[in-house]
């Protein structure tokens, strides 16, 4: 997976890549376009982790949060609660 980003490409855009092949003789012409590869990362955490009062309670918790800015380029497919 791709952790860093030196081109500044924003996550989740879509890039048409060519390549080329370089040895001692010299350089090839560059490849044609890829088929559109995605920029993916893994999303940022969530935010914002509240409490929801009028549902906690000695029996069950109420929280409530919000995603993070950054997705990774996907769409979000689950979220893990841990507790102490």
């Amino acid at each position: 997976m791709l952790r860093s980003n030196p081109f500044n490409i924003a996550w989740g855009s879509s890039i048409h890549a060519k390549v080329r092949a370089t040895n001692v003789v010299g350089s090839s012409d560059y490849s044609a376009a890829g088929n559109g590869a995605i920029i993916l990362t893994v999303t940022d955490p969530p935010v914002n982790l509240a409490n929801v009062v009028t549902i906690t309670s000695g029996s069950q918790i109420g929280l409530t949060w919000a995603p993070g800015v950054n997705f990774g380029g996907t769409p979000l497919i689950d979220y893990r609660l841990t507790y102490d």
